[in-house]
């Protein structure tokens, strides 16, 4: 990661030498002011600052003068102002001219330091998300989510609804779903668009470092503790916040998130002031809460406190009709991002995947085309294509007389229909695609094997062996 670049504007000479070292033992790249004029010769469109700390009373003029010459130069570059002679109105005036924080002097190095760090990691998430919204434009836009079916479009129906609100939303649904894909529709669609929007997966994190990245810490109240360091929540104040896996929380951490939710306020590790924040709660589980709450693995008043506003996400098996559309999304994403030109799929294998269980959802998909579009390369995609365990275990039927149910399991109506699919496929190809002694073999009249047929969208890749 590139070393933050500091600038120190301060005509006390012994003020600049002790923040350089401090600032220079954490690796920052430092350069130091006395005067104005000074300072000037290192400002440039190429070099700029991540973080500026100028005193307001120099010998050759006003730094409130010298940080809007900065922030012309360098918009992004957050300012703390320091003052021997502080007032309310000089306050009010540094921060209305875009300083991040003013301090008076004589102050506390660790409350500086702790300031550093807070302007720091916030310039660092404003950053992210410019280049968020430069990368993906529209990609959080409500018809960018990929589907057509009737509970896509009743969830996204309400998402639209609560997206305009402050209320607290809890998203449910099974792994790969694209729950963090709504949650970021959400915010990106609110009043609090502009703002960060924070993810943390509440599952991926050891319980024991999972406060300290909630909440923050101050130096010192753990081993390895060795700076002040600001949690989530803060990083998202007057933004979103996304806990991810939720129900996956130790029941001292339920506590403390359930306390942060009612209070708008929560203690970093070792502190015992309250940090006041606005953010809006956004969270997400494949758990059932409500069994979990009656199993008292999760607390009942901070599941009524996250599910104000209650969405949930169908698996892909309950949206067959968005299959054959995610496929060619993701078929024409990855043919336009790898420079691959798969063309599409052979009407078997639609039908195979379109009767897949999916138990990874759109995620195990999205992974299935990549895999495709680096192994296949061009070409139309074919059922032997198909990595082994997507090709259903009912079609073996017609030539083995076994059945095998899948650990994921299967829907049965999509079973009897693919298994009805391959009877007719296997007497077609038997008889040379010959239609009337195809429905001879299957004792069924012509006129029926020409209606599944055409119902099913069964038909020779070479239509003209069709009689």
């Amino acid at each position: 990661m590139k070393s933050p670049r500091v600038l120190i504007l301060d005509d006390e000479s012994t003020l600049r030498t002790a923040l350089f070292r401090l600032l220079d033992r954490k690796s920052f790249q430092v350069v130091t002011a006395q005067r104005i004029d000074e300072a000037r010769t290192f400002l440039s469109p190429e070099r700029t600052f991540d973080l500026a700390i100028i005193d307001m009373n120099l010998p050759d003029g006003n730094g409130l003068d010298f940080m809007a010459e900065l922030k012309a130069n360098s918009p992004n570059t957050q300012v703390i102002v320091l003052t021997g002679f502080a007032t309310i109105d000089s306050a009010v005036l540094a921060t209305q001219k875009g300083a991040f924080h003013f301090l008076t002097k004589p102050f506390n190095v660790e409350e500086l330091m702790s300031l550093v760090d807070k302007a720091l990691a916030i310039k660092s998430l404003e950053q992210e998300n410019r280049q968020l919204r430069n990368e993906l434009g529209t990609k959080y836009q409500f018809e960018q989510i990929i589907g057509e079916s009737d509970g896509l479009k009743q969830c996204l129906s309400l998402v639209e609804r609560v997206a305009h609100t402050d209320s607290t939303v809890l998203i449910t649904g099974e792994s790969g779903t694209g729950k963090e894909l709504i949650a970021r529709a959400i915010h990106y669609n609110s009043p609090r668009a502009k703002n960060p929007f924070i993810a943390i997966n509440c599952g991926a994190i050891p319980s024991e470092l999972l406060e300290s990245e909630l909440f923050g810490h101050v130096r010192g109240s753990f081993t390895g503790a060795i700076a002040n360091r600001i949690g989530r929540f803060e990083m998202a104040d007057e933004g979103t916040l996304f806990l991810d896996e939720i129900g996956d929380l130790e029941p001292n951490l339920q506590v403390k998130i359930l306390r942060a939710l009612q209070e708008r306020a929560f203690e970093p590790v070792g502190s015992t002031k309250s940090v006041q924040v606005n953010v809006r709660v956004i969270a997400a589980t494949n758990l059932d809460l409500e069994k979990a709450v009656l199993n008292g693995r999760f607390r009942e008043d901070l599941f009524y406190r996250l599910n104000v506003i209650p969405i949930q996400l169908p698996a892909l098996r309950e949206r067959k009709t968005d299959i054959p559309i995610l496929l060619n999304h993701f078929m024409n994403q990855f043919n336009k991002n790898k420079t691959r030109v798969l063309t599409g799929f052979t009407q078997e294998s639609l039908n195979c995947l379109s009767h897949y269980a999916w138990p990874g959802n759109i995620r195990e998909l999205e992974n299935l085309i990549e895999r495709l579009s680096i192994l296949k390369g061009q070409g139309t995609v074919e059922l032997n294509d198909l990595p082994p365990k997507y090709r259903s275990s009912v079609a073996s039927y017609a030539e083995t007389g076994t059945i095998q149910i899948p650990e994921a399991g299967l829907d049965f109506n999509s079973a009897v229909d693919q298994f009805e699919n391959a009877l007719i496929m296997k007497a077609l190809e038997k008889t040379g695609w010959n239609k009337n002694q195809a429905a001879i073999l299957l004792r069924l009249n012509r006129t029926t094997l020409v209606e599944k047929m055409k119902k099913k969208g069964l038909k020779s890749n070479d239509s003209e062996a069709e009689m």
